[in-house]
Order: C-alpha cells, then sequence, then structure tokens
C-alpha cells in the first residue's frame, strides 16, 4: 500500500500568501517562500502552489515566484493557476514544477489535458477541480458542481462526471476542492471525496476544511483520498506539519516519516 501524503497548498495572491473561506474575504497572510520552506524543513511530503489570481485577472503566472519556491524546497512540488496551453505548463516545469495543476481553461477546453499530458507525461497533470453543492440537481446527478474561475463562475457540469472525464483525457491526479468546505476548519467534504476516489482509477486529493488531525485521517479513512490538502491548519500555526503525520502515524496510517 501506498503512503498517504500530506500535502500544504499556498495560494498566493499578488506575490502574497492568502488565505478564504468558502472563497471568499480573502486575506493576505505572509511570505510565500520562506513558509515553503519552513513547511519543507518540518516533513511535510508536497507543496501546491496556486496563482489564485491568474485565471480571474487573465495573466500568466508569477513564474518568479515559483523559482523561488523550487529553490528552498526538495519535494515534489505542484503548480497552478492562469495554465492555458502546453507552452505555459513547459514553462512552469522549466522553472521548478514537478507538476502543474490546470482547472478553468480545462473546463473551458477539455483538450488541453490531453495536450499537456502527452507533452509532459501524465504523471505530472493535475486535474484540480473546485466544487460546490448544489440544490438544483437537474442535469447533476452527483448534487456536486464544478465552478470556475476563482470559485465566481457556475458551470453546469457534474463534478463526478467532469472527474471521470480528466482521467480519461490523460490527468494522472485529481485535486477534489471543496468551495463549501474551504477555510472553515469544520472537516472535508468526504461524501464527495469518496464518491470521486471510488469511481476513479488515479489518485485522488481532498482539499478543504481541515480544522484538527482528526479530519486529515478521515480524509484518508472514510473519504479514500490518496492526499490531503491543508492551509489554515499549518498556516495560523494550530498544527504543524510533523504534528499531523505523527497523529496519523499513531492511529495507523501509513505516511512517511522523518520523525
Amino acid at each position: 500500500m501506498l503512503s498517504k501524503r500530506l500535502i500544504v497548498c499556498l495560494d498566493v495572491r499578488e506575490g502574497k500568501l492568502a488565505k478564504s473561506i468558502k472563497f471568499v474575504n480573502t486575506k493576505d497572510i505572509g511570505d510565500p517562500v520562506e513558509k515553503a520552506r519552513q513547511y519543507y524543513e518540518d516533513g511535510v511530503d508536497e507543496l501546491v502552489f496556486y496563482d489564485i489570481a491568474a485565471s480571474k485577472n487573465n495573466r500568466e503566472i508569477m513564474l518568479n515566484f515559483v523559482e523561488a519556491v523550487a529553490s528552498q524546497i526538495f519535494i515534489p512540488f505542484s503548480v497552478g493557476g492562469g495554465i492555458r496551453s502546453v507552452e505555459d505548463a513547459t514553462k512552469l516545469r522549466l522553472a521548478g514544477a514537478e507538476k502543474v495543476n490546470i482547472n478553468t481553461a480545462a473546463v473551458k477546453r477539455k483538450e488541453l489535458i490531453s495536450e499537456i499530458a502527452r507533452a509532459i507525461g501524465s504523471q505530472s497533470t493535475v486535474l484540480s477541480m473546485d466544487v460546490r453543492r448544489t440544490q438544483e440537481t437537474r442535469g447533476i446527478p452527483s448534487g456536486y458542481e464544478i465552478v470556475i474561475n476563482d470559485g465566481t463562475t457556475p458551470t453546469g457540469i457534474d463534478a463526478l462526471e467532469w472527474a471521470k472525464s480528466g482521467e480519461t483525457l490523460g490527468a494522472g491526479e485529481l485535486v477534489v476542492n471543496s468551495i463549501d468546505a474551504d477555510g472553515t476548519k469544520e472537516g472535508y467534504e468526504l461524501k464527495l471525496t469518496r464518491m470521486i476516489a471510488d469511481h476513479v482509477g488515479i489518485p485522488v486529493i481532498a482539499s478543504g476544511g481541515a480544522g484538527k488531525p482528526e479530519h486529515v485521517y478521515e480524509a484518508f479513512t472514510i473519504g479514500h483520498a490518496d492526499g490531503a490538502l491543508v492551509a489554515s491548519i499549518v498556516h495560523y500555526g494550530n498544527y504543524t506539519c510533523r504534528q499531523l503525520k505523527e497523529y496519523l502515524y499513531n492511529r495507523g496510517v501509513k505516511v512517511r516519516t522523518r520523525f
């Protein structure tokens, strides 16, 4: 059995580490490069860097920050935000990203997933999905809808069907980010995560809602996730990455240990 992965998410807005609650009330909370180094030294398995304003503002990702973060860490590093072409993905790989996350542009033109997977490999191509519960189930059987442009634009696309399409098109991993749980610290959207994990054959990463170690444990055990993204829980000093991994290890979850 593969080890479960603890992944810290660095949402970056105009060069500053930022955090929101349900994708609104976004606040600047620190230096992303400094935090990346801190989390690496504390034993996190991977880092994800999202330029959260790139797609909404229709600009390219800030490569200088990607290079700065990559220079400080020696673990898998995934980057997303504003990726619209194979050229964009290639630039990120050259800047130090091991994986690229595509989201809004892939929804607008699904062929982008296959193009990037062919160019840099499926193992480096991550489909990131921003998902919101919907009361209007007509046309969305799962009850979960894909939302793009940093959570501002509903698409009418069923999240489960999009996940399965992403795998078919060549994505090697899925990040399932619950907008409803984002920043709440009340736990992951386990029903959503498990539903998708049980219907695809590629790794699924739970995202949104971690507030205590038990939530991360539940993402792996109840949600069937292969990895768990954390943000607020470590950004605000509630727990360290080391403490989270020790908790998981002590509860029988297979994790990579450096303690």
